[in-house]
């Protein structure tokens, strides 16, 4: 039975995208991760890449220091950024592949293949009391890899859900929901705190956030772009509502 409320994080990268775009100071990241705050977000996850075409440390160190929630720190697995949050210490980093050619992040990270690179960094975060989460896709193997790494905590890709349902492709929509599910459970019963996200939006959210293992979703994109048009705690309100609702109608 479904009885955990799904929290919601929200990513804030794409105002500082649109502040970026012309430079100068507005709109302020930091002043949408507050008007999430009032409506409903549960935490704030703001992803500093490598190149800064988003995110700028000035942004870490205000986030931290002016927002109450907590913060996710999405990072690549390199010694400048494992710095940057030993020196911030948000309530949490993901690890996230990250490429510069990428317009956003394309997969999940191979937590297989990489776990003589990963385990080092994941050590010092744990030990600096920074709960640490895996951006991987929902494979069973994946997971396991993520558990033997120490990280507490995995968020599963679903990406490729939401573009098969963007493209209306039905069958295979539901053969990769199916796939996540099965992931989700799988994670949860290692004892892994199962997340998910990527491309998430009011159409697609729904069957996300019906899978009862789901403990938090983040979704950023989306509530950007429909903020232009109903503004963001409209947005975000919307969001928030459909996924109780969906949580609701799981129990």
């Amino acid at each position: 039975m479904t009885t955990q409320r799904l929290r919601l994080g929200v990513n804030i990268d794409h105002v500082a995208t649109v502040r970026n775009a012309r430079g100068g100071a507005a709109p302020d990241p930091v002043r949408a991760a507050k008007l999430a705050a009032a409506a409903g977000a549960d935490g704030i996850t703001a992803h500093l890449r490598e190149d800064r075409r988003h995110i700028l440390d000035a942004d870490i160190e205000r986030l931290r220091a002016e927002v109450a929630l907590p913060l996710n720190f999405e990072m690549a697995a390199t010694d400048e950024m494992l710095e940057i949050a030993l020196r911030t210490r948000p309530h949490a980093a993901c690890l996230v592949p990250e490429k510069r050619e990428e317009r956003t992040t394309e997969g999940g990270l191979d937590a297989i293949g990489g776990h003589t690179h990963l385990m080092p960094i994941v050590t010092r975060l744990v030990e600096a009391d920074i709960r640490v989460s895996l951006f991987v896709e929902a494979d069973p193997a994946q997971l396991d890899a993520a558990t033997a790494l120490g990280a507490q905590v995995v968020e599963l890709h679903t990406g490729r859900y939401c573009d098969l349902s963007l493209e209306g492709d039905t069958e295979g929509a539901a053969r990769e929901l199916e796939r996540i599910r099965a992931a989700a459970r799988h994670g949860a019963a290692i004892g892994l705190e199962v997340h998910a996200g990527h491309g998430l939006t009011f159409d697609t959210v729904g069957p996300i956030a019906a899978i009862p293992e789901f403990a938090e979703l983040n979704i950023g994109h989306f509530l950007i772009g429909e903020a232009i048009f109903t503004g963001l705690e409209a947005a975000i309100a919307e969001m928030r509502r459909r996924m109780d609702d969906s949580r609701k109608g799981a129990r």
